[in-house]
């Protein structure tokens, strides 16, 4: 039988024109106020809270340690002179940092395919019973060597918890908070990292001024590890009462969808840490470098800074300790300020000026710290914690942002712990060794400033995501006014991008899987009629 030219012809024209006319329908797909996530302010408020709260006992666990280092010597390694034992519990301090990288890794891979909200509460409760258990430990005169060994294994647990940790709660909060006042929220997990370091700082000087160093030496050092378990509980408890946040559980309830539609019936599998890396190694590299800047300086305030004014300044223990407690609160209260500027201003200025700030201010801090005076000591904390405001303040939203929804704790876990595990965390013991070494008591100025102009390039790289929805995620408001004008001025709005939001790689697997499906439909009909 002859064929048909004009029925073919017109098959292969209409098979054509759809296949041409895929892009401008895809280009047509609008947002609409179904799209956009209004937040649920009681569950917002529930979440920030549970999830501070956690932050604060995580910080705190990590921050009497720092402020009993040059106390606990006598325990661990009493037969060492104070350098050697001051230097071992500092590489201790560092070990923490070595297992982060792996919790990290782990914690974030468990976030991206269980949720944030029960990973959060697994990095609390082990955080909490490893804290706990150093004030357990027996000393050097009843087990020996076992003593420190025990204490490094402890303090590796601890890292190992904590790498989870913060990655995981600045994603929860990012993913829960409305898209203007990102910056701002977000900010608060930081102020509860500070306040728990300010609180570990408080008790141990109230120890040290009622107890006595001898006392604190003997047995009053386990106190503040001890106080960890029924803080622990309290924490575990109101982070429990949280929900998964809603950016995410939508990439959940996608991820089943898309389970029942394959066609084998397999789970979708959730990306592993190494196709992680691969996806995306540009913005991890950024966020690395950023990281490590930001918390060499806050490792350098919080967690050197006692045993700094102690051993090269001629301070007691107590005062090393009680010096720094208002510089803590007042930077802690000042940290959700520069949040809310970075969602007026955008994250990268504020952050540039954190890098910034500290090149130009740590060596008259440094030379202020060593006039020897109270006063001097104060204003020269006060120049190395302005900056660190500005910096921390904004790793909290800034990079989360930098990743999709479906691997951004993965991807936050190994960012960030990664380079607090290579910089921040070995901070201490850097700054350290380079004071031994060189005899110059001002090397921990200039190690600042290298990593600080270091983070200044880094940024510059780092995406702008002030305002602007998470990538893989729905634009996030407040309420349902301003979701309906994000609808409405949605083509001439700068913050967003059509082709970036979820639904757009929806609808273009959408419009393949027709496309093939119209293709194999002309063929079939091509050849009846042939």
């Amino acid at each position: 039988m002859p064929t048909d030219r004009s029925t073919t012809d017109s098959y292969s024209g209409a098979r054509n024109a759809g296949r041409t006319s895929k892009p401008s329908l895809l280009r047509r797909r609008r947002l609409k106020v179904s799209d956009v996530n209004v937040v649920d302010q009681p569950m917002l408020k529930k979440a920030l809270g549970g999830t501070v709260v956690g932050n604060t006992m995580e910080w705190y666990d990590v921050g009497v340690f720092g402020y009993l280092i040059t106390t606990m010597g006598y325990t661990f390694l009493p037969e060492a002179d104070p350098s050697t034992a001051t230097l071992f519990l500092l590489g201790t301090f560092a070990a923490t940092f070595i297992a982060r990288p792996l919790g990290g890794v782990i914690f974030g891979w468990l976030g991206d395919k269980v949720g944030r909200q029960k990973t959060l509460a697994a990095t609390l409760m082990i955080m909490a019973a490893s804290t706990f258990a150093v004030g357990l430990l027996p000393g050097y005169a009843q087990i020996g060597l076992w003593a420190p060994a025990l204490l490094v294994i402890l303090k590796i647990i601890q890292g190992f918890s904590t790498g989870g940790e913060y990655a995981g709660a600045t994603t929860f909060v990012s993913e829960y908070a409305a898209d203007k006042r990102r910056g701002f929220f977000a900010s608060f997990l930081d102020l509860g990292s500070y306040m728990g370091f300010a609180m570990g700082a408080a008790l141990v000087s109230v120890l040290q001024l009622t107890l006595g160093q001898s006392a604190m030496e003997e047995w009053g050092w386990r106190i503040p590890f001890l106080v960890a378990g029924p803080l622990g509980l309290i924490a575990v408890y109101f982070r429990s009462k949280i929900e998964e946040s809603p950016q995410f559980q939508a990439t959940l309830d996608a991820r089943e969808e898309a389970t029942r539609e394959a066609t084998n019936s397999d789970p979708v599998a959730v990306a592993g840490p190494i196709a992680t890396m691969k996806a995306n190694w540009r913005p991890i590299i950024v966020a690395m470098v950023v990281v490590a800047a930001a918390n060499t300086a806050g490792y350098a305030l919080t967690s050197y800074m006692p045993t700094y004014l102690s051993e090269e300044k001629g301070y007691d223990e107590m005062h090393g300790t009680a010096l720094t407690i208002p510089i803590l609160v007042i930077m802690a209260l000042c940290i959700p300020l520069t949040g809310r500027l970075s969602d007026k201003i955008g994250r990268r200025p504020v952050l540039w000026f954190g890098a910034v700030s500290t090149i130009v201010l740590v060596i008259p801090a440094f030379l202020l710290i060593g006039i020897g005076e109270i006063w001097s000591t104060l204003a020269g904390l006060a120049l190395v914690a302005l900056p660190v405001t500005f910096y921390v303040a904004n790793l909290a939203s800034s990079l989360p942002a930098q990743f999709p929804t479906s691997s951004r704790y993965s991807s936050m876990g190994i960012s960030y712990n990664f380079a607090v595990a290579i910089f921040g965390g070995t901070t201490p013991f850097i700054v350290k060794l380079l004071i031994e070494s060189t005899g110059n008591d001002m090397m921990p100025a200039y190690y600042l400033m290298a990593t600080s102009a270091a983070g200044a390039v880094a940024i510059y790289f780092l995406k702008e995501s002030a305002n602007k929805p998470l990538p893989g995620s729905m634009p996030s408001v407040d309420t349902e006014e301003e979701a309906r004008e994000l609808v409405a001025t949605q083509d001439e709005n700068p913050l967003i991008d059509l082709a970036e939001l979820p639904f757009a790689e929806h609808d273009a697997r959408q419009d393949a899987a027709q496309d093939a499906g119209h293709d194999r439909g002309a063929a079939d009909g091509d050849l009846v009629r042939t």
